[in-house]
């Protein structure tokens, strides 16, 4: 019951992205885009949301209109399988170390857009692709799919560390959020009844 696809065409991308939020983490996910095929499949993967993603964009230009379009059909995807919310956890937190890095995430699935971002990327560059991208990938996901979301890097010296940290922190705490709630499994997580 928890699923979605969604479908975004634009004169820059076209976007297919499929999400069950009662999957085991598989994925597959194409869009081109080596390092952030890695990054989302960190995200289906540490979420435990099955995930496809196919995105064809203009890459001639850069990865920029690819990589935040994805964000935008994740987090409509998201929203859309999540429906009234009801059962829902709703809040999820972590804190994820790699290697040099420890990243801080926690949201909130509140149906409030609002992204805090205090991570900083010591390069410019993770292989070919733009560590400022990271950033405009959360941005879109938290706009598109109704989410609270704080992200901090207390430690990381390795861009592609602090990155990765990210998305699996992101990951945990969503899976955490999407989860049913075993007390509260028929009631909508607010004191206003809705979300």
């Amino acid at each position: 019951m928890r699923k979605a696809t969604i479908t975004r065409r634009t004169a820059e991308t076209d976007i297919t992205v499929s999400v069950d939020l009662d999957g085991s983490g598989s994925y597959d996910n194409q869009t081109g885009v080596g390092f952030f095929d890695h990054m989302l499949d960190q995200l289906a993967r540490h979420a435990l949301i099955d995930m496809s993603v196919r995105a064809k964009g203009d890459l001639h230009i850069d990865d920029h209109h690819t990589v935040e379009d994805t964000g935008i059909a994740i987090g409509q995807a998201l929203a859309q399988a999540l429906g009234d919310k009801r059962g829902i956890r709703r809040y999820g937190s972590c804190h994820l170390p790699m290697d040099d890095a420890q990243v801080r995430a926690a949201l909130d699935l509140s149906g409030r857009p609002y992204l805090v971002w205090n991570v900083d990327l010591p390069t410019q560059k993770i292989g070919t692709f733009d560590t400022e991208l990271v950033r405009e990938f959360f941005q879109a996901l938290s706009t598109h799919g109704g989410i609270t979301l704080h992200v901090d890097r207390l430690h990381g010296i390795n861009s592609h560390h602090i990155a990765e940290a990210a998305f699996k922190a992101v990951a945990r705490a969503l899976r955490e959020a999407v989860e049913i709630d075993p007390r509260k499994a028929d009631a909508i997580p607010s004191t206003k009844g809705a979300l």
